[in-house]
């Protein structure tokens, strides 16, 4: 039902083991319970304006809420182009039930050096505490560890004053390390996080 990669004029290959660039350029779909992680598309434009549009979904992240369906549009294009680089980014998370894209997950940095990424998440109010991010968080990592050879760590952040979100993480088997003072600035205010990862070595013990 989903295709794996954004439509170009050629097919990007397949991703494989060993090649970030290759699973960033054709991020694949993921499947859980509820959801269907796939890549961003024009047409879900409605959908992401719908919740990117609310102050509160986007009160402890990093992004402003879009005023418009414009800035939806501007952030589908540069999501699609970093597709196209071969650069980390983000999928669209669909929720089964309703067919409606409700939220998105994805990379926000990968360091080939040291082996490392880090993902980020957010997903419209009406579908919090409901197991949502838990699930589509489980998929990512399990993906990365799979499909990302040599990926030796994962980690997440949150702004401590959104707990949930670290709640979600530790579900997930991710480990928290400790806050980082003033580690953010934030829509005009330096913020505290509270930082998580997981390890290749973690999932193995």
């Amino acid at each position: 039902m989903f295709k794996s990669c954004i439509s170009t004029l050629f097919r990007l290959p397949e991703p494989s083991a060993g090649d970030p660039v290759s699973y960033f350029s054709c991020l694949p779909v993921l499947e859980t319970t509820d959801l269907v992680l796939r890549p961003v598309r024009m047409s879900d434009a409605k959908d992401i304006f719908r919740y990117a549009s609310d102050p509160d979904v986007a009160r402890y992240v990093m992004w402003e809420p879009h005023k418009s369906i414009s800035d939806t549009r501007a952030y589908i294009r540069y999501v699609r182009s970093m597709y196209r680089r071969g650069l980390p980014s983000s999928w669209a998370v669909v929720h089964r039930a309703s067919g409606h894209v409700i939220g998105s997950i994805g990379f926000v940095g990968y360091s080939p050096v040291h082996h490392a990424a880090e993902v980020g998440y957010s997903f419209s109010r009406e579908y919090w505490n409901r197991g949502f991010a838990t699930q589509a968080l489980s998929a990512v990592i399990r993906s990365a560890f799979d499909r990302i050879g040599g990926l030796n760590r994962l980690e997440a952040q949150h702004d401590i004053r959104n707990p949930a979100s670290g709640r979600v993480m530790e579900k997930c088997g991710m480990r928290r390390e400790g806050i980082l003072r003033g580690r953010l600035l934030n829509k005009s205010e330096f913020i505290d996080v509270a930082l998580y990862s997981i390890l290749r070595s973690d999932r193995m013990g």
